[in-house]
């Protein structure tokens, strides 16, 4: 796989680390990611994404843009409100990296579509803050394959962890928590959004590249308030109902 004059000049910063080079860069322009949820986390990670050379990015979202959502999405301008999230989102990654290419669906994922969707590309990124759709895409990375980097916000923290078959991100989360908050009920901090989003990227990055040790059967939790992060070790469940003994037909 070749580069054009302008993509060696537009990565070249990329070009020279000893843990991507040309290689490296190779495997990115080849990569396929699925970006499921283009809010938040979605928006900064599909903006690095795109500027480090992922061949494809596809953007599965239902929502238009929203006011509200320009405090965090930095993806969008004042002049998206009322837009498809997805396709204003692809114009601009399109605008930053005419080599990328961006497939739009603007739908909802769920456990009935889950499936094509997740098999189609090589890696998935996961930043909703609906568990039922945590819980689809999650399902599908395990049944596919399919490496899963996942990452949630609230109020000043957040946490992004990899999950590589076992353990899943249902070893994480058995059930939805009872008293599960969102960021429209108890806010958030803008720039927590693209701290989170941005380490998804380089993780995905990472993954793809082959370059240093993913953060696979781990969660990297960050408390901004603090200024303090931790990483602690995800265990996988033997009873898990999607990668251990108690999945449907083990």
């Amino acid at each position: 796989m070749s580069f054009t004059d302008d993509e060696v000049e537009r990565y070249a910063r990329q070009l020279v680390l000893r843990e991507v080079g040309g290689q490296g860069q190779q495997r990115l322009k080849a990569a396929s990611v699925l970006i499921v949820g283009a809010g938040g986390l979605g928006a900064p990670a599909a903006l690095y994404l795109a500027a480090a050379g992922i061949g494809r990015i596809v953007l599965v979202d239902p929502d238009v843009v929203d006011t509200s959502n320009l405090q965090r999405q930095i993806i969008f301008r004042n002049t998206d409100v009322g837009a498809r999230k997805v396709e204003a989102a692809a114009a601009h990654l399109r605008a930053l990296n005419p080599h990328v290419h961006v497939d739009c669906t603007p739908v909802h994922l769920e456990s009935c579509n889950a499936g094509p969707l997740v098999k189609g590309v090589d890696l998935v990124l996961d930043g909703t803050d609906d568990f039922a759709t945590r819980f689809a895409v999650n399902a599908a990375c395990v049944a596919h394959e399919r490496t899963l980097v996942s990452g949630a916000i609230g109020r000043w923290t957040g946490q992004v962890g990899v999950f590589r078959g076992k353990p899943c991100y249902r070893c994480l989360v058995p059930e939805i928590p009872p008293d599960a908050e969102t960021c429209s009920t108890v806010g958030v901090v803008g720039a927590i959004a693209g701290v989170i989003g941005s380490m998804m990227a380089l993780e995905a990055i990472k993954l793809i590249a082959g370059a240093g040790e993913p953060l696979a059967g781990r969660l990297l939790i960050y408390d901004a308030l603090a200024a303090e992060t931790r990483t602690v070790r995800i265990g996988a469940d033997p009873e898990c109902e999607v990668c251990g003994h108690g999945r449907a037909g083990a």
